[in-house]
């Protein structure tokens, strides 16, 4: 199903982007790869022989040349992953948070995944099928305590591949959403194998969530949960906000018992 296939994949120099460059090579796929990070972005491509340019996704322009580059290099593009993002962390509270940090994760998390499925949209629609995957979080599900900008992008970067599924299903576009809990990556401050010093086997490791996202393609799921226990959370989210939220406080207040953590690597080791 993945050999052949043309793949504009963000956010591909590490953690789960890396991750998935690797599976999806060893799969077949032919790769365009993204990130603004230029010289970890030139080492993965180099390691498995696709091509690639950096780029930063909150910029309109620069997402313009980059479909562009990338559907000259691929010919077309059967398949967008849109993995980049970040976590900077709120640990004082939503209004913490500058206006320049929410709109980058606005800018990252939702309008860079709908600029680029604004532009490869028309090939994909020409030919009758496609397929759009977001890799979100199950912050988008739930929410993420002591990243408020984190969570709400994430809720909406959710609610953008609903929609985009709901519009575009019966036109062939295949939409996926990848929600995962805590996984073992730099941006929650582990190397980028992530796998002698995780706490616990919950938080899985890059390669873990990979190969979530490509058994979830095969089997054709718009929502893919590399951690099915976010299934669960979710409902009991939706059964009883208000026991939630409570739990959640419950949660927090045991994390900060201690002093509010320095950061989210911190912050994440606690809950």
């Amino acid at each position: 199903m993945l050999a052949g296939r043309r793949v504009l994949l963000t956010g591909a120099a590490q953690g789960i982007g890396r991750a998935l460059a690797v599976r999806l090579a060893q799969d077949g796929a032919h790769l365009f790869l993204t990130d603004v990070a230029g010289s970890a972005l030139e080492q993965v491509a180099d390691a498995v022989g696709a091509d690639h340019a950096p780029a930063d996704l909150r910029d309109p322009d620069q997402i313009t040349a980059l479909v562009g580059r990338a559907e000259a290099a691929l010919g077309g593009i059967d398949m967008l992953i849109s993995n980049a993002g970040f976590a900077r962390g709120a640990i004082d509270g939503p209004c913490s948070a500058s206006d320049d940090l929410w709109q980058d994760s606005w800018d990252v998390h939702v309008m860079a995944h709908l600029r680029a499925a604004r532009l490869v949209l028309p090939g994909m629609r020409a030919r009758g099928e496609g397929w759009l995957i977001n890799i979100a979080s199950a912050a988008g599900l739930l929410s993420q305590i002591g990243d408020a900008p984190y969570s709400a992008s994430k809720h909406a970067a959710v609610s953008l591949a609903q929609s985009l599924a709901i519009e575009h299903g019966d036109e062939g576009i295949h939409v996926s959403v990848v929600c995962p809990l805590y996984v073992a990556t730099p941006l929650l401050g582990y190397g980028d194998t992530g796998v002698d010093n995780r706490p616990h086997d919950r938080v899985l490791t890059a390669d873990d969530v990979a190969l979530s996202v490509v058994d979830g393609v095969r089997a054709g799921r718009f929502l893919i949960l590399p951690h099915p226990e976010a299934a669960v959370y979710a409902q009991r989210r939706a059964a009883d906000m208000d026991r939630w939220i409570d739990g959640m406080r419950r949660l927090r207040r045991d994390a900060f018992a201690e002093g509010p953590p320095r950061d989210l690597t911190e912050l994440h080791r606690k809950i």
